[in-house]
């Protein structure tokens, strides 16, 4: 449940402010906290990476969202791209999921490269 919760945080928090305020203010705060619950930091680490992407394509302030419009044509409205990211969101968040149900996904690499 305090997974749950961290994670639907950053995703809300992700909407307003840049990954680098997050990561310098909330990380921080938060990472300690995960760890003495006995959750993997590597883990962890890549679940608030996924979850910022995630967050950074939806709106209101979808970071990434104002970088495609940048880059389309005129006719090509914001309400067009809100609309088109949809699929792209819920396939970040069956990931997330997956990410989240499997651990060993996302940390069988760092443990191959680094060791136990």
């Amino acid at each position: 449940m305090v997974l749950a919760i961290v994670m639907a945080l950053i995703f809300v928090i992700g909407f307003f402010l840049d990954f680098i305020e997050i990561t310098f203010i909330h990380v921080p705060v938060l990472a300690p906290i995960m760890i003495e619950f006995g959750f993997d930091p590597v883990w962890f680490c890549i679940l608030i990476a996924v979850n910022l992407q995630t967050s950074f394509m939806t709106p209101p302030f979808g970071f990434s969202l104002f970088y495609l419009k940048a880059v389309t044509p005129p006719e090509i409205s914001t309400g067009h791209i809100y609309r088109g990211i949809i699929p792209f969101v819920l396939v970040q968040i069956i990931g997330l999921s997956i990410v989240v149900l499997f651990p060993q996904l996302a940390t069988w690499l760092p443990k191959w490269v680094f060791g136990p």
